[in-house]
């Protein structure tokens, strides 16, 4: 079977065309997608199927019959536009960085690692664990980058929780131009109205951005998940899809759907584990499901290359102009409870319960929950009591009629506590003057984080009159309000123009989002009970790209009541360990050592009952393997400060994308001029950005692309200067809305980034590469050469049995006199002809052969055994290394066979059923197995052929 790989010419119907990209189709066959250059098919895209065609009716061009064709124009600009279109869709083979260095954004060492690391593993499937707000959003889209410009994510899924899908959306168009349809409750709508109903939308659209809560919500979607494949997943905020205890949640069932629908995962969170093996395992397990025999026995060699993860303290040298150190200050000593606190405090201390908490089987004691309700507010607490009042009349729930008599009495006296006898509101209002918020300043914006949505909803109808503000300049943002609400709560804040100063948020908004481009203060108005919540909490505005020091308050009600007052000692306590934490090992998990939110919820309700809360905080509470702190060992001490030698800049014949595109815009012009078509564009030289109208043809691009990019009057604006384009994001979060804009979108950035990942960018290589004729290739006389020396360039490509190119080479083939010389590589040939620079004349004239035409042959067989050479080259370094895999796998088998009869040993109870399940996973474990084992080897077995393509001609004399 012939094997085609990206950049090829072939002969389809009867008309020429160059394959864009190569896939498997699930039968088996090739899916080529090409684009035309025959005349009658220019610019076309299309997909052919190898094997749905007559046999034969694909050729592949034979490169010995390249038409030369003289290029006239002035400094060779044509050829050198041909040549560099080329290079630019030729897909890197190396492991190193070689284009998300220049994204839209400061680039600090420390976030190249993940990419590095990925690259360097066969299948790139990472987490990306690094801490709250050190940027893991921009650590995986330079990872996209660099698996684009390979040609290996073409179809992209982004799975994200309701709050951040704009803000992801957002940040991964504006500085890597990777456009992701949204589709959260209006984009669904979108997409719905656009195309037909049994059409699968995961399709319709190659790159998309959803809720994790859509997915398990709409069975009409899962059943798309299932008949839908991309090249790579990104699921963010992945502690949430782990599979925790016995029962597999749907977030979880989702995910393990997702990671065998995907060759490429990207999985991101700051707190990936909750201190069991086998809830860490089940992340790891997605992401290789051939990595750990048994789930609760493994170690780091086990899923090495698998995550990466770094705290603040590792990375601070390189951080010290993106993240300035916090200030913390606890407001414990002015709070005085009030009488009407106080006999509340002491009812609440002095309860006995006759049956409530009788039957505790797991969590927190019910009395406990009383207690940490009224520590948020009287709001929070009197919805506890009712509730549970209600539960104990209708049955629902365990209590006795002395019990509802105590909570009956508690609650009255909590109802006592009206807004003048909360002590923690009212300095609340002095705490806010106290910190000189300039409420009118719209760069000055404040965040209150509450537990409770109670607390929530009082703070929210109180505090507008209380601090002389509008109803709209206060938003809530809490997890029972809809995705678009949630996002634009998010956007607003951001929004320099909006009209939100003060934002009153439930944990809901401790995960992910930005709050930090105009706030810079937080209030904790109740103290969590979990260290991993105050990181998440504080990393909203102490992250990367926070320009003024983070000041963090917390409100404490300091009460007489001895055992009140105990309790409260243990909140102080978490406050203060969680300084320790970020001055120190910066793990806030690390403390408790229970690495769940609940739990450590439920073990400081433990702490509480203890006589010596200090010294119980201070002390191991629970035996545990140091398993993960193994584990992430070699991941934090792994860490890059120099880039040079993970870079690796591709060959260009350009000194920048400006003058690339200006020139190519030039060209294209002039060629759709001369077939009554337009192109209307303008360049700014001196700011160097060039304005662009969407003619019909890039219309028919933008139209799979998401609506937010589209320029509502036709025209994008595009900047090459990454400082111009980052200053250009910033400036959107300081525009107003126009009256016709959506009023749930704030403004996107008005200029786009110019780089080789933008979707014109391929659209001008496409249109440029289509300037040049049929089986064509142009020539052109270069002075700078010796005399009577004749070039020809060419490139060689060694392809996988799956199509993926590995090995692609770009050279030159001379000769002097007409007899051979030599094989130079194509930098070396830049270097000494001057082509890169630009300023060599074309002296090539009216000629119409070129004089080394009867060479042309012999150079593409001298190419083709230069070809083989590098083939021979890389089985004796690279398929060693791919038969020790094979052979690593089939030891690892071993493994998990050897674990499958330990785990199925004892079988008493039920044999045939659990023989069954044992059957079960037998099949499911060598198929997984297979499966990798089959995909490694055709990704990287080279088949035997050689593809030579012929690019340009040179001569001088």
């Amino acid at each position: 079977m012939t094997i085609y790989t990206p950049g090829l010419r072939v002969l389809i119907r009867n008309c020429e065309w160059r394959i864009r990209r190569v896939e498997k189709t699930s039968g088996g066959n090739q899916a080529l997608h090409v684009i035309g250059i025959s005349e009658i098919v220019r610019n076309k895209e299309a997909i052919f199927i190898d094997g749905a065609e007559f046999p034969g009716s694909i050729q592949i061009l034979d490169p010995k019959k390249t038409k030369l064709v003289a290029d006239t124009s002035s400094r060779m600009i044509k050829t050198r536009l041909h040549l560099e279109s080329l290079m630019r869709q030729t897909a890197p083979t190396h492991n190193k960085v070689s284009i998300g260095h220049k994204a839209a954004m400061d680039v600090l060492p420390f976030q190249l690692q993940p990419a590095i690391q990925a690259l360097e593993q066969p299948r790139q499937r990472i987490l990306i664990a690094d801490a709250v707000g050190l940027g893991k959003t921009l650590e995986a889209g330079i990872l996209l980058s660099e698996l684009i410009r390979r040609g290996r994510a073409r179809r992209i899924l982004v799975v994200a929780i309701k709050s951040m899908l704009t803000q992801f959306q957002k940040e991964i168009w504006s500085r890597f131009s990777i456009p992701l349809v949204r589709l959260d409750s209006i984009g669904l709508q979108r997409v719905r109205s656009k195309i037909p109903t049994h059409q699968n939308p995961f399709y319709y659209y190659d790159r998309s951005i959803i809720s994790i809560d859509t997915l398990k919500q709409d069975n009409e979607f899962r059943n798309h998940l299932e008949n839908a494949r991309w090249d790579v997943i990104v699921i963010d905020e992945a502690h949430n899809v782990a599979e925790r205890g016995k029962t597999k949640a749907q977030r979880a069932e989702i995910a393990q759907l997702l990671a065998g629908r995907s060759d490429t995962l990207i999985m991101l969170s700051a707190t990936p584990h909750d201190g069991k093996r086998e809830s860490f395992a089940s992340l790891m397990n997605m992401l290789d499901p051939t990595a750990i025999p048994n789930p609760k026995n493994y170690g780091p060699d086990d899923i090495k290359g698998l995550y990466v993860r770094r705290f603040k303290h590792h990375v601070a040298d390189q951080l010290k102009k993106g993240m300035p150190e916090r200030v913390i200050e606890k407001i414990d000593g002015p709070i005085t409870p009030s009488l009407e606190e106080e006999n509340a405090w002491n009812i609440l201390s002095g309860l006995q319960f006759e049956e409530i908490d009788r039957q505790r089987s797991g969590g927190m004691l019910f009395k406990v929950g009383i207690e940490k309700s009224l520590f948020s507010s009287p709001a929070a607490c009197v919805e506890t009591l009712e509730n549970r009042i209600r539960n104990i009349h209708n049955g629902s729930t365990i209590g006795s009629e002395k019990d509802c008599e105590h909570l009956i009495n508690l609650k009255t006296a909590v109802e006592a506590i009206d807004k003048p006898a909360f002590s923690k509101y009212q300095n609340l209002l002095k705490l806010i003057n106290r910190i000189k918020w300039k409420k009118t300043d719209s760069s000055d914006r404040l965040v209150i984080f509450t537990e409770r949505i109670s607390t929530l909803h009082f703070l929210k109808k109180e505090l507008p009159e209380d601090l002389g503000l509008k109803e709209d300049q206060v938003a809530i943002l809490h997890g029972q309000m809809s995705d678009i609400d949630q996002q634009k709560v998010v956007e607003d804040f951001g929004l320099q123009s909006g009209k939100v100063r003060l934002l009153i948020a439930s944990d809901v908004a401790s995960e992910g989002i930005n709050l930090h481009y105009l706030s810079h203060r937080m209030i904790h108005f109740d103290i969590p009970w979990s260290l991993m919540v105050f990181q998440q909490r504080n990393g909203r505005i102490d992250r990367y790209g926070q320009t003024i020091a983070p000041e963090i308050y917390y409100m404490m009600t300091r009460s007489d009541n001895s055992k009140i007052k105990g309790d409260a000692r243990v909140l102080e306590l978490l406050i203060e360990k969680d300084r320790e934490v970020q001055e120190s090992i910066g793990d806030p998990a690390s403390i408790l050592k229970v690495y769940d939110i609940e739990g450590e919820e439920s073990r400081v309700a433990d702490i509480m009952s203890e006589s010596e809360p200090e010294k119980i905080l201070n002390q191991p509470v629970k035996t545990l393997d140091d398993i993960f702190a193994d584990i992430f060992a070699e991941s934090e001490n792994k860490q890059l400060t120099d880039t040079a030698s993970v870079i690796d800049e591709p060959l260009t014949l350009f000194p920048d994308e400006f003058l690339f595109v200006s020139e190519s815009l030039s060209q294209i012009k002039k060629g759709l001029e001369e077939r009554e078509m337009s192109l209307q564009y303008s360049v700014d030289e001196l700011q160097h950005e060039i304005i662009l109208s969407l003619n019909e043809d890039l219309q028919a691009r933008y139209n799979f692309l998401p609506d937010e990019i589209r320029p509502g009057d036709g025209q994008i604006i595009f900047t090459a200067d990454p400082a111009v384009m980052m200053k250009s994001i910033e400036d959107a979060r300081n525009k107003k809305r126009s009256t016709e804009e959506n009023n749930t979108e704030a403004p996107w950035p008005q200029r786009q980034y110019l780089w080789q990942l933008h979707p014109v960018i391929s659209w001008i290589c496409d249109r440029i590469q289509s300037l040049v004729g049929r089986h064509e290739a142009p020539f052109c006389q270069l002075t700078t050469l010796s005399e009577n020396e004749t070039v020809f360039l060419l490139s060689g490509q060694i392809p996988s049995r799956q199509g993926r190119p590995l090995v692609h080479q770009w050279f030159t083939v001379i000769y002097k006199d007409n007899q051979f010389y030599a094989i130079e590589p194509l930098q070396i040939f830049l270097e000494r002809s001057g082509l890169e620079k630009g300023s060599v004349a074309n002296h090539t004239g009216e000629m119409t052969v070129f004089p080394g035409e009867n060479l042309l042959a012999d150079a593409v067989t001298r190419g083709e055994k230069y070809m083989r050479g590098l083939l021979t080259n890389y089985r004796s370094e690279e398929l060693p290394k791919v038969h020790d895999k094979l052979k690593e796998l089939d030891e690892l088998l071993g493994r998990h066979q050897q674990q499958l009869e330990i785990d199925f040993s004892n079988i008493t109870d039920k044999a045939e059923v659990m023989l069954s399940k044992k059957e079960r996973k037998s099949r499911h474990l060598k198929a997984a197995f297979k499966e990798y084992k089959v995909w490694i080897d055709e990704t990287r077995t080279p088949e035997e052929c050689v593809h030579i393509l012929v690019h340009a001609g040179f001569f001088n004399g």
